[in-house]
């Protein structure tokens, strides 16, 4: 998989304004402010980068539409791919197999929830394979965390468990998950799942000029 921007959508004015609930000169005024990063066409026109657009809704506490959202969620799996498990041998079959499959992607690797922290601070991954049954860490909590916080980048969160209940797949879902995968995780099937969800959005990628 090829390396791509993580711009991959861009609103003109009009449309941020509409997603703002304004009229477009309130949004112009914005980014003549500098309050709305923006960049200019050739044409004189005003175009936000979604990510651009996402940051502005969250410093000013505004809702932060799901489309939006999913869309840069999806922007490039390539920018990272997190695992947080402390089995140490899942762990590394999974990097091992990521970094055969996704060679220009970046894989890295977490075993308990304090380095998960870190981590996520750290790198900002594109997509977290989140244990649930981490030690001492409730992963219901974790998850939901991750996915509330859009300082962390909004990452896609697959969920993968050994735990034989019945109930966490539901529970997962509706802490803010992406997906879920029972151990043993079909491995070839995980990675499908992600690369297909990150091309859905890719093919809305627009072009600055």
């Amino acid at each position: 998989m090829g390396k791509k921007s993580k711009r991959v959508r861009i609103f003109s004015a009009l449309e941020a304004a509409n997603i703002c609930g304004v009229v477009n000169q309130t949004a112009i005024n914005w980014i003549k402010g500098g309050h709305l990063k923006a960049f200019t066409t050739p044409g004189g026109q005003y175009r936000i980068y979604a990510e651009d657009l996402v940051d502005f809704l969250v410093s000013r506490n505004m809702k932060v539409p799901e489309e939006l959202s999913d869309i840069v969620k999806w922007a490039d799996v390539s920018e990272g791919v997190l695992i947080i498990d402390d089995d140490r041998e899942f762990n590394n079959i999974v990097k091992d197999y990521f970094s055969r499959k996704l060679p220009e992607g970046k894989i890295y690797q977490a075993f308990d929830g304090f380095e998960a922290g870190k981590m996520m601070l750290k790198i900002k991954p594109a997509v977290v394979i989140l244990d649930i049954d981490l030690p001492g860490v409730d992963g219901y909590k974790l998850c939901r965390q991750i996915k509330e916080d859009y300082s962390l980048g909004n990452p896609m969160v697959i969920a993968v468990t050994g735990l034989d209940d019945p109930s966490a797949h539901d529970k997962i879902l509706s802490e803010g998950a992406d997906a879920f995968f029972a151990k043993p995780v079909d491995l070839e099937e995980l990675i499908s799942f992600i690369v297909e969800k990150s091309n859905n959005y890719h093919g809305k990628e627009q072009n600055p000029e």
